[in-house]
């Protein structure tokens, strides 16, 4: 888009998913939620299926996705909720779930991530954060892309997060390979890059009516922290000088993937950042909201694509 006009809508910070898309009707949208069966991913689901959109969850766990399609259909009277299996570190289940879907996709919710683990390498030898978060979802939107131009009007809903602002994606040494591993360095590289995925995207695609944005759900306590104690959380907190983390409920933390995955208010919008239902603000030094220059630079983003079919080609 060349207009640079800020978006900004009636919801906010403790709007929930159900709130942000009450009165839209999704019926005959076909949805993929990854990582849909657990934490934001699951509330994501449950708020689109309410408004009558086709759920396919795309999980690693089948056994977890069959509860959490039962639970949403009880919970919401749709049946048309799906499970299909993907390990986004595994290029060839990733390429599986791609050649087997079948018809158009309406919008693919880049939801599933791991976050701050332990240093750990897929059998490529890819850094397993910037692995999972970035190549996974990469390879997916693009393997996908045939339905999305389908669909007519698709949308591309990538979660970041605040992490974004750690780091920029560092080309040099993407997998760490020759500096020490950090594991919150490699998850804001890999946060950058959902961002730079948005922004190139949007480049791309958008005059095949496919638009991405991406986005910050905000503080929620799921089963993504499993690598990170409230100590270190604390420990984080005291050295950044902030204070105590204003969590969200998992409904709250899923809004903002829904409004950009449904609401009227981001149609044609693509290639920025949200957070708390509205779109950022540039980040200001030493504070921990706002999006980051790096992750909206085009140069970065049109690179970090080649590089990302480079590696995925392989």
């Amino acid at each position: 888009m060349t207009d640079t006009t800020r978006i900004t809508t009636p919801f906010g910070a403790t709007s929930t998913a159900a709130e942000v898309v009450a009165g839209i009707d999704l019926t005959g949208k076909r949805i993929v939620v990854t990582g849909g069966a657990s934490g934001i991913g699951v509330e994501t689901a449950r708020a689109l299926a309410g408004a009558g959109a086709e759920i396919t969850l795309a999980v690693r766990d089948s056994e977890a996705g069959e509860r959490t399609a039962a639970d949403l259909t009880a919970t919401t009277g749709n049946k048309q909720i799906f499970v299909a299996r993907l390990d986004l570190a595994d290029l060839g289940s990733v390429r599986a779930f791609a050649a087997g879907w079948d018809g158009p996709l309406h919008v693919l919710i880049n939801n599933a991530g791991v976050m701050a683990s332990p240093l750990t390498r897929t059998d490529k030898g890819w850094e397993l954060q910037f692995a999972t978060n970035h190549l996974g979802h990469f390879a997916l939107a693009t393997g996908l892309l045939g339905a999305l131009e389908a669909a007519g009007g698709a949308r591309i809903v990538s979660v970041s997060s605040s992490a974004h602002l750690r780091s920029a994606v560092i080309f040099d040494d993407l997998m760490f390979d020759n500096r020490a591993y950090d594991p919150w360095l490699a998850y804001g590289q890999a946060k950058t890059a959902n961002v730079l995925f948005a922004v190139e995207a949007t480049r791309r695609w958008a005059d095949a009516g496919i638009h991405t944005n991406a986005l910050m759900p905000g503080g929620i306590r799921t089963n993504l922290q499993r690598y990170v104690s409230d100590e270190e959380l604390d420990r984080i907190r005291k050295a950044s000088g902030g204070a105590a983390p204003q969590w969200k409920t998992t409904e709250q933390g899923a809004a903002t993937s829904v409004l950009l995955a449904a609401s009227p208010l981001l149609d044609g919008v693509g290639g920025r950042y949200f957070e708390d239902c509205n779109e950022a603000a540039p980040n200001v030094p030493g504070t921990r909201t706002g999006v980051a220059a790096h992750a909206l630079d085009p140069e970065a983003a049109a690179h970090l694509w080649t590089v990302s079919e480079s590696l995925i080609a392989g």
